[in-house]
């Protein structure tokens, strides 16, 4: 009985040791047979990080550094060092991680594990990234990250493919943020607002999983400036001019859902819109519904319990990212609700320019109208003249 006790005590304390164990640290020199000191002092940094010593571990590899600076393990070591930080976790260790990455990366920009440390400095801002509704400094800060990996190594294949997809997963949480802001300016009939958000939104991020909802809420946001145009007293032709381009420009927002995204739950709403306003309804291509069905077949379904998990965790759920297709490298020209609100102001002055040169009682009062100056200038100086001394 007792030796039975014995053996099971054993057993317990074998599994707890293992579990004890970092299985994320790796000896990249595990296989090289060699009693230098350099080589022992590395190897004694590995198996305390192995055990989760990174304390012990940092303390043998600056030993190593400062000792043997032409050692051949200097490199292995400086990385070593920050693979510790990263390995021990919490925001303090994670900052302290990306600034040793990234002095690897200064002092060895050459080696095949720079790529590597670029990645985990991405990848430190993609484990502290929060909910679209939250902060979204570390999101930013990710997608910035991400973009320097695949553009400054290209040639390493596996690390950028798995870049590119993180990339896709942090762009979804940013595009979610944008759609939600643009949502909120929609609902409180900041119009000009909402459609900046939403173009910008559109068109940085095209593989957006509610991209045909975007669409749809860019031209209600356009319909909606039309009926405050039609609430407003004014010139009723100029009126009508800008309603024909908020029109042209709703249509455009629900074409683009059928030829875009002709797979997605707004078709059938944006053929209405479009049949209501009296516009063509266009048909997708092939290759159009054959690129959407292949962006949709790639997101999954978080499951209910995952959802409800969810609720209670700081990361937000990524499930709906799109896992094929380009990620966008280079941010478009942003819209501005300024911008925006300029384009309709020149539209509504350019028409009233037009306009005031059919009308008699405006001549001479156009400033753009051929000798309205001088005759303004004449007219200026007879009043002069009118006046008593």
């Amino acid at each position: 009985m007792s030796r039975r006790i014995s053996v099971i005590v054993l057993l317990g304390a074998l599994a707890f040791t293992l579990a004890c164990t970092n299985k994320k640290v790796n000896n990249p020199l595990a296989n090289v047979g060699s009693k230098q000191p350099d080589k022992v002092l590395f190897d004694r940094a590995m198996d305390a990080m192995k055990h989760n010593r990174f304390d012990v571990a940092r303390i043998t590899l600056q030993t190593l550094i400062n000792t043997y600076p032409d050692s051949e393990y200097i490199a292995r070591a400086k990385l070593a060092v920050a693979d510790s930080w990263y390995a021990e976790g919490g925001g303090t260790a994670l900052a302290q991680a990306e600034i040793e990455y990234k002095d690897f990366e200064t002092f060895f920009p050459n080696m095949p594990e720079a790529a590597e440390a670029q990645l985990k400095i991405a990848n430190i801002h993609f484990q502290q990234m929060e909910k679209p509704d939250r902060d979204y400094t570390h999101a930013m800060r990710a997608e910035e990250e991400y973009r320097q990996l695949i553009l400054q190594y290209p040639d390493n294949k596996k690390v950028v493919a798995e870049g590119k997809q993180r990339l896709l997963e942090v762009q979804e949480v940013i595009a979610e943020r944008e759609f939600r802001v643009g949502r909120f300016y929609y609902l409180r009939q900041s119009y000009p607002a909402s459609i900046a958000r939403l173009r910008s939104l559109l068109d940085k991020y095209p593989l957006y999983s509610k991209a045909d909802e975007s669409l749809y809420l860019l031209g209600q946001a356009y319909e909606g400036e039309i009926a405050m145009v039609r609430s407003r007293p004014g010139n009723e032709t100029a009126k009508a001019r800008m309603i024909e381009e908020f029109t042209k420009d709703a249509a455009d927002a629900y074409s683009r859902i059928l030829t875009r995204y002709p797979l997605m739950e707004r078709t059938e709403d944006a053929k209405a819109r479009l049949q209501a306003l009296h516009q063509p309804v266009p048909r997708p291509t092939k290759a159009a519904i054959a690129l959407n069905k292949a962006e949709e077949d790639s997101r999954r379904e978080s499951s209910t319990v995952t959802k409800l998990v969810r609720n209670f965790q700081k990361h937000p759920d990524v499930a709906q990212a799109s896992r094929v297709g380009e990620p966008t490298l280079v941010d478009p020209q942003v819209v501005s609700a300024t911008s925006v609100v300029q384009d309709a102001t020149r539209a509504m002055m350019s028409l009233w320019r037009s306009l005031c040169w059919r009308r008699p009682e405006c001549y001479g009062l156009c400033r753009d109208r051929p000798g309205s100056s001088g005759r303004r200038r004449e007219r200026t100086k007879a009043e002069r003249r009118s006046r008593p001394e």
